[in-house]
């Protein structure tokens, strides 16, 4: 059992200072919020069984993941967005001297494993580059080849991708400068001579389909079928 370093405070309040702790750390405004929704049921599940938070088990924890599981019936990627949430929360406790050790961990550890299928059941499978390679080289549409081709050879996100301005792309260099985000350290990548190449192309396609005038690279025409819909470009 966790001792607690400090005088008890009421959960509300640990929250709220966790709300901060999460602003001073440059945490976006949406990851504050899931992190806070969380820990609020959390708390509520806490004085329902009328549990100190700053004095929990490894039972008491094992307990709320049962709770998540088998009352709420909630899916294994949002059972791991809790426990996220509460580690990082306790993380902050023990960073602030209420408690001595994150309880989380263990049960996490034991409990909350990454699955590789999907809730769907689907199973998700890693291609080779000999598969990626065939791929780019069936697409048709250069802005789609565009598209594929820096996801796979760059290794930057979604949004991103989708967040990238002309003026990002140095073709010189062969280098993008990323939009800056809270989980994003270094916000320069290079590509090769290969995505140097998609690229021009589709730079010089670009200007025909830019009806809208927009300075976002991904900018044109919705085409209906094309797999950029997959990737939701503007």
């Amino acid at each position: 059992m966790i001792e607690a370093m400090a005088q008890p405070y009421p959960s509300s309040d640990l929250i709220e200072q966790f709300r901060d702790d999460c602003d001073s750390r440059g945490l976006s405004p949406e990851s504050s919020r899931r992190y806070i929704s969380s820990l609020r049921i959390y708390a509520l599940y806490l004085a329902d069984k009328n549990e100190d938070i700053l004095i929990v088990d490894k039972n008491v924890i094992k307990g709320f993941l049962d709770y998540l599981r088998k009352e709420r019936e909630i899916g294994q990627k949002t059972v791991e967005n809790y426990f996220c949430a509460l580690s990082s929360f306790y993380d902050f406790l023990e960073y602030e001297d209420y408690v001595d050790k994150n309880p989380i961990n263990s049960v996490r550890k034991r409990y909350i494993r990454r699955y590789k299928d999907n809730d769907d059941g689907q199973v998700r499978k890693l291609i080779s580059v000999e598969e990626m390679a065939r791929l780019i080289r069936s697409v048709l549409d250069v802005r789609d080849k565009a598209v594929i081709t820096l996801l796979a050879k760059t290794g930057i996100r979604r949004r991103e991708l989708i967040n990238l301005d002309v003026d990002d792309v140095n073709l010189v260099d062969q280098s993008i400068r990323l939009k800056p985000t809270p989980k994003r350290t270094n916000r320069t990548v290079f590509f090769d001579d290969e995505t140097a190449l998609v690229l021009h192309r589709w730079l010089r396609t670009r200007a025909s389909r830019n009806t809208k005038g927009s300075e976002a690279l991904s900018s044109t025409t919705k085409v209906e079928g094309s797999i950029v819909m997959e990737f939701t470009w503007p």
